[in-house]
């Protein structure tokens, strides 16, 4: 790959992620680049590229079904309380009706250094046209992105934002979450920020299987630090995005992750009384950048 300036090196596993083998995967020898150095338009030319690519690819077809099917059941899932009526009513009233997905995307990393990241990127792109998601409509930050990256995504159309949320985002609409390979608490964090009966089932995440999570984790500190995760793993539905052997190192241990309503209905109503924000004390290696801690 002497025409893209990326060399081949062992890739490390994230954590929170799947078990890999020792697969390589293309990283750049100058992953902190600076804004001089990255030529804007030559790297949207290689994403395009990469997404061409991905369009080939039998395995995209299942993705771009995945998406649609779950896509339908969220735009069409009829208000069930008076609390879900005012919400719809305050989306008529501003002019935000659920016609389409939002999305939201969080710790891409590093893509114009690291290949797999380029990929994501790629795909999250196909994502957004399959389900009819306006460019605009989706927002990215990783605290990762150089300046020359965040330009890069506002020359593709993407909204970047500039405040590290930690994962804590409201879902207020239908909303695509694209967490790829991402840190525990990221998921954790969403989760809590949306966990009620309302808001659950108006999520759809693509990102790391929660069962997956859990059978790498110990279920001490998988219940007691990642508790959000550990009770939504027993109500949500899965389904396992496929994967081929030489993309493992980017798509591996992916599912599409909802939550039916039907499935949160059973659950104890104090489930979802006055939920208590995540603090991680007891984990020093957190997987996320904390906004108190990146400057």
């Amino acid at each position: 790959m002497s025409d893209t300036g990326e060399e081949w090196q062992v890739a490390r596993r994230r954590k929170g992620a799947a078990r890999k083998s020792n697969t390589l995967q293309p990283c750049s020898t100058a992953a902190a680049c600076c804004q001089q150095q990255l030529d804007v338009g030559k790297t949207v030319k290689r994403i395009r590229q990469t997404e061409s690519e991905l369009r080939c690819e039998e395995f995209w077809k299942d993705w771009k079904n995945q998406l649609l099917e779950a896509g339908s059941a969220s735009l069409t899932k009829p208000p069930e309380n008076k609390k879900d009526t005012e919400v719809s009513a305050d989306q008529v009233e501003t002019g935000r009706t659920s016609q389409h997905l939002e999305c939201v995307c969080y710790g891409l990393g590093s893509f114009s250094s690291c290949v797999s990241a380029r990929f994501q990127l790629a795909m999250l792109l196909l994502l957004l046209e399959a389900g009819q998601i306006p460019l605009k409509d989706c927002s990215v930050y990783d605290p990762v992105f150089s300046s020359g990256e965040r330009d890069v995504l506002r020359e593709l159309g993407l909204t970047v934002l500039t405040k590290n949320e930690e994962g804590k985002c409201p879902a207020t609409k239908p909303t695509l979450f694209y967490l790829m390979h991402c840190g525990k608490a990221l998921y954790n964090n969403l989760l809590w920020k949306n966990w009620s009966t309302q808001r659950l089932p108006l999520m759809i995440i693509i990102g790391n299987s929660f069962s997956g999570i859990k059978d790498r984790t110990i279920e001490r500190e998988f219940k007691r630090d990642y508790s959000y995760v550990s009770q939504a793993v027993d109500v949500c539905e899965e389904r396992a995005l496929p994967c081929p052997s030489r993309l493992i190192d980017v798509f591996s241990d992916t599912s599409v992750i909802t939550f039916p309503s039907s499935s949160l209905n059973k659950l104890p109503q104090s489930t979802w009384t006055e939920p208590s924000e995540p603090q991680y004390q007891h984990c020093p290696d957190l997987e996320i950048i904390l906004k108190e801690a990146h400057s």
